[in-house]
Formats: structure tokens, sequence, C-alpha cells
């Protein structure tokens, strides 16, 4: 059974840093997508970073860029989030998602195997 397991989320100060990470485990997760979406109370959820299997390629949200980073670590089936510079529109609750080996990564991470989030909150 797949299992994803999002941490690292909490209560930050405008400008402060939080390290989210996300482990999967159930299956082998190295040729796979990984990638984070959060969602806002009242908002949809939203595309955040992602990932490719190889960690050669990432993608972020144009209102991340410059302050968030993804990366990965295939040994541990587990992808990071690193978030500098938070805002208080930042404040979401934060969603894992990993791939199920679709030929678009972005479509490949929505239909994924996706946790249960994380809060963040960021405070002014």
């Amino acid at each position: 059974q797949v299992q994803v397991v999002e941490s690292g989320g909490g209560l930050v100060q405008a400008g402060g840093s939080l390290r989210l990470s996300c482990a999967a485990s159930g299956r082998t997760f190295s040729t796979y997508a990984m990638g984070w979406f959060r969602q806002a109370p009242g908002k949809e959820r939203e595309f955040v970073a992602g990932i490719s299997w190889s960690g050669g390629s990432v993608y972020y949200a144009d209102s991340v860029k410059g302050r968030f980073t993804i990366s990965r670590v295939n040994a541990k089936n587990t992808v990071y989030l690193q978030m500098n510079s938070l805002k208080p529109e930042d404040t979401a609750v934060y969603y894992c998602t990993v791939g199920r080996g679709g030929s678009n990564w972005y479509t490949d991470l929505k239909a994924g195997y996706w946790g249960q989030g994380t809060q963040v909150t960021v405070s002014s």
C-alpha cells in the first residue's frame, strides 16, 4: 500500500523559512515525478513545485520562484521543499504528491498519490 506523509509545517513570521519533507513508501518512487501543491482557505488547490524522477528538471509556480526550492533524495524516497522569504499569502495546507508514471509530469502529479497535507501559517 502506497503511503505519502508530509512533515515540517508550522507557524513562522513573514520573512522566515520552513523546510517541508515528504516521505513515500510502498513501492520504489525513484523513477516518478514528485511535487507539492497547496490549498489556502476558500481557494482551489494550486501547484507549487515539481521535480522529475532524476531531479534534473524542476518546475515552480511564478508566485514562489526565487523563494522556494524543491529537491529529492531517491535513496530515501523523499522530496523536500525549502521555503524562504515566506509571505502571509503562502499560508495554506501543503500537499505532497507522487506520480504514477504518466507521460506529462503535471497531469501525472495531479493524478498521483497524495499525502494528508501539512499546515503552513505565515504571520505578518
